[in-house]
């Protein structure tokens, strides 16, 4: 997959962060470590809580961090689709041939697979069949060494009935009218132009909570990172992709200076023993009134890692 122009816009809708372009999903995803989470609906499964899709929203953490890079930056989708007023006629005619033309080519290839699939059918069958007779034939004439017989299927009479039904088959088939499959856009680029970082419609940096310290500390080290609500902490940290891994860390944020009940401590390092990962406990040494920026109170987080463990 060739890479993205950068950088990539996030777009902000009702106070959230979404993608919606699987090319910089994927592209995001391998090089930076970013997996956000999936929220839209897929037509074709039934079952929406159990697989979903486009778009993918990030966390304020995670749009942050690709801001900081430069990887990405935030638009306003609001003011990016007031173009849409001002398309000419003929441009939304030319973006509809174009989807049009998307979806003949898809029907086109799926056509071509499927005649792929069915002559692979008549090959093995027809295979099938001559090693049938081949089998028969031996078994029957294995005392004949003058002329041994020849086998029924295998006479060319057979053989071209195979082939007249085959081309019978492709024939029935052409005789269907094309279906052109519908195309769903999941972007609004083309038809309008892609947002520049000097337009009008870029957003500052997102707000982002005091755990981002810890949140840029983990990424930095090749973690991935996802929102930690189902195991009652704030992120869960796996050290590669997680269709590959399973998490390593339930982790928690605090300030340096900050006073925590060491009941929270004994629950979390309770819990993360119990599903089998480490409690991690980190935060920044220096404050932000101490530190000149961000980058600064990430290079002074240090962490803690707590296990329960019998004697």
């Amino acid at each position: 997959m060739d890479q993205p122009t950068l950088p990539i816009p996030i777009s902000f809708i009702s106070g959230r962060y979404l993608l919606f372009s699987i090319d910089d999903v994927t592209y995001l995803r391998r090089e930076y470590n970013t997996c956000g989470v999936l929220i839209g609906t897929l037509p074709q499964i039934p079952q929406q809580n159990v697989f979903l899709g486009l778009p993918l929203e990030l966390m304020p953490e995670e749009a942050r961090l690709l801001v900081d890079k430069g990887v990405a930056c935030i638009v306003d989708e609001a003011k990016a689709h007031d173009g849409m007023q001002s398309l000419l006629e003929e441009d939304r005619r030319q973006y509809l041939r174009e989807l049009e033309s998307q979806g003949l080519h898809a029907t086109r290839i799926l056509a071509e697979r499927k005649d792929q699939q069915r002559d692979q059918k008549f090959k093995e069958k027809s295979d099938k069949k001559a090693a049938t007779a081949r089998a028969a034939a031996k078994a029957g004439g294995g005392d004949k060494h003058d002329s041994p017989a020849t086998p029924a299927n295998d006479s060319p009479a057979s053989v071209a009935d195979f082939f007249d039904d085959s081309a019978s088959a492709k024939a029935s088939t052409s005789t269907v009218p094309e279906q052109i499959y519908a195309v769903t856009p999941t972007t609004s680029y083309p038809p309008l132009p892609r947002p520049s970082t000097s337009s009008n419609n870029i957003l500052a940096r997102p707000d982002v909570p005091l755990s981002y310290p810890l949140f840029a500390h983990l990424q930095s080290r090749g973690y991935f990172l996802s929102p930690g609500l189902r195991f009652g902490c704030q992120y869960v940290a796996y050290p590669g992709d997680p269709l590959r891994f399973h998490s390593h860390f339930l982790v928690v944020s605090a300030e340096w200076d900050q006073e925590i009940d060491l009941m929270d401590i004994i629950i979390g390092g309770r819990l993360g023993t119990g599903v089998k990962k480490g409690f991690l406990l980190g935060g920044p040494q220096l404050s932000r009134e101490q530190a000149e920026s961000e980058i600064e109170r990430t290079e002074s987080v240090r962490t803690f890692s707590i296990e329960w463990a019998g004697m």
